[in-house]
């Protein structure tokens, strides 16, 4: 097992990782808050075995557990479905003691969390990630929310976990698709923050693609550390470092948005989006052609879609004045200055941005 601990004073936890960790929830909830009553917020493609393994040892460590379902799908990560869940907890007794437990991807993490941080006032959470995704990013940070139709996230709250539990095993089964989505995320903390973290998934795309077991550890709690890292020193975004995590998200969250969160899983969006996001930088004199054609390699390798999906530009455009980083009406990106290393860049004109979208 590894470990790796988010420092943030009173709202420290720890992130566990390795195989076989699912049957260890009860114990891993249980010597962190005095849990009688759990609800456990499951995606419904994982409610067997996963969901089912996490109830089992919270009930062995002697906690009622009432279970409830979302559907698979970023469109879940709405207003909508988060009252629904409020009115079935209040059905199902929640109070202020309860604990929540997200299992599943970024969707039910996001989702339960925003519910826990909003029900009752605020409920403890733990989140319980079984994509790659999710293990590697979504699920650390304290970032949780809904998205409104026309912009992603734009509706939540900084909500820390008592703590995260990532069973690798869950790996064994997760559709490529969604797999391979995962990797997106991966590729960009090299990128932003570990150039040899970057030479590292070159030189093992093999095994990444196999998923062995011992280079998906690897990566995980790396990526885990580096996430941690930044979440350490700005919490809640106040001084933009932060920031630097949504390289290439502002291209992403823009092409998720008009196609109608349905499309595109949010790792592929978020390839695409570094690709634009390169792109931009390379027109703006900030890196040279060599690390775009690194970076488009690394995600081709790994089987990661490159192109900007045929819609409207001018459609694309205007959903990015909803990004949380426009300031004044004013776009801005994060952008690299070399491998490991990004800058927030305001003041972008939009017919750099515009060309930024296609290769």
């Amino acid at each position: 097992m590894s470990r790796v601990r988010v420092n943030l004073s009173e709202r420290s936890y720890d992130i566990e990782i390795g195989a076989g960790m699912l049957a260890r929830s009860g114990e891993f909830v249980a010597s962190r808050s005095r849990v009688s009553h759990a609800v456990c917020i499951a995606d419904a493609n994982v409610v067997s075995p996963y969901a089912e393994s996490v109830e089992e040892s919270l009930r062995s460590a002697g906690a009622r557990v009432a279970r409830l379902t979302i559907q698979p799908g970023e469109r879940c990560k709405s207003v909508a479905e988060a009252e629904r869940l409020w009115n079935a907890m209040l059905a199902a007794g929640a109070d202020r003691k309860s604990v929540v437990i997200a299992v599943g991807g970024g969707v039910v993490g996001d989702l339960a969390g925003f519910v826990a941080a909003t029900y009752a006032r605020g409920l403890a959470f733990v989140q319980v990630p079984t994509t790659l995704l999710a293990q590697v990013d979504s699920s650390v940070g304290g970032k949780v929310g809904v998205n409104l139709p026309g912009a992603k996230n734009m509706v939540g709250a900084f909500w820390q976990p008592l703590g995260v539990l990532i069973d690798t095993a869950t790996l064994a089964t997760l559709p490529d698709r969604e797999y391979r989505a995962g990797l997106g995320e991966v590729v960009k903390y090299g990128v932003i923050l570990d150039a040899e973290f970057f030479a590292w998934l070159e030189s093992h795309v093999a095994e990444i693609n196999r998923r062995d077991a011992a280079a998906l550890e690897h990566i995980i709690t790396r990526c885990c550390r580096l996430k941690a890292d930044v979440v350490e020193a700005d919490e809640r975004e106040t001084i933009g470092l932060r920031a630097v995590l949504n390289y290439g998200h502002t291209f992403c969250h823009a092409i998720e948005a008009v196609t109608g969160y349905g499309e595109y899983l949010h790792g592929e969006a978020v390839a695409i989006g570094m690709m634009c996001a390169a792109r931009l930088a390379a027109s703006l004199g900030r890196i040279d052609q060599s690390l775009v054609v690194r970076q488009r390699e690394l995600l081709a390798a790994l089987r990661l879609p490159l192109e900007t999906p045929s819609v409207d530009d001018d459609a694309l455009l205007a959903a990015m004045q909803h990004d949380k980083k426009v300031e004044h009406g004013r776009l801005r990106f994060i952008l690299p200055t070399r491998l490991g290393h990004v800058e927030l860049v305001g003041d972008v004109a939009p017919e750099l941005a515009r060309a930024a979208l296609r290769s």
